[in-house]
């Protein structure tokens, strides 16, 4: 299932999503909106690139500071704190390092991202390494990613998803 299709069922299902996203910068949130009928399923999400955004939003300094900024461990935060702010089923949280390293965070290795799906009392979160090619190039092998992972997740819970 490509992650339109996932939005589809999602949308027909009435589950609602949520993001908060560094390294994708609204990418996954904007592709949900992409699709009709987004609008019952999603009021936005959250674009923190900094990690003084991610703390403001609500993301512990203490989990930057413990496991560093680019884990799956604050993946798992941003993923849980998008979703009790939204008050949604889903909540996906995306951290990491596009073509460049990251001058501002020492733990950052190029081409390393990870996320998180939090959907109700389930959890996925996932290491990916995207191969280096042009920035929009990189976002769409994350949202496939993310979205090969949520269908799966969905589906494994919903067996006519």
């Amino acid at each position: 299932m490509n992650s339109e299709e996932v939005i589809k069922k999602i949308i027909e299902k009435k589950i609602s999503i949520t993001t908060m996203e560094s390294c994708t910068g609204g990418f996954l949130i904007s592709c949900i909106t992409d699709v009709e009928g987004a609008s019952t399923i999603t009021e936005g999400g959250f674009v923190t690139y900094s990690n003084e955004q991610k703390e403001r939003v609500g993301v512990p300094k203490e989990t930057i500071n413990t496991y560093g900024v680019y884990s799956s461990e604050t993946a798992e935060k941003m993923a849980e704190v998008c979703r009790e702010k939204m008050n949604c089923h889903i909540g996906i949280g995306v951290t990491g390092t596009l073509s460049n390293v990251d001058p501002n965070n020492s733990d950052s290795v190029q081409g390393e991202v990870y996320f998180c799906i939090k959907y109700d009392d389930k959890t996925v979160s996932k290491k990916i390494t995207v191969p280096i090619e042009s920035r929009h190039k990189q976002k769409e092998f994350i949202r496939d990613n993310v979205f090969n992972e949520m269908g799966k997740l969905i589906y494994s819970l919903n067996e006519n998803f």
